[in-house]
């Protein structure tokens, strides 16, 4: 199962492939532009900046907190259920 993307891919290797592509050239302009630097760090509202910095241009939900569970290879992240405490702490 692929998930929905802007891009209109359909095959998960793809996916991947751009997903770090772009990802990695968002990353370097939130350093090389110092954006960091205007948002305190350890909170949920900076993490929500930096995931919608890094996956806007690919995903509709970037920086939202998602209400469906989801992994990615073996890697299950946290269950929905348990995401709202998650971020409280």
């Amino acid at each position: 199962m692929v998930i929905t993307n802007r891009l209109g891919i359909t095959d998960s290797p793809t996916l991947a492939r751009e997903e770090e592509r772009i990802s990695k050239k968002a990353a370097t302009t939130l350093f090389e532009k110092n954006l960091l630097n205007d948002m305190p760090s350890g909170t949920w509202t900076t993490l929500q900046r930096i995931h919608t910095i890094l996956f806007q241009d690919i995903y509709d939900f970037a920086g939202a907190l998602r209400s469906v569970n989801i992994a990615k290879g073996n890697f299950r992240f946290v269950p929905v259920m348990d995401l709202a405490e998650a971020v409280r702490t």
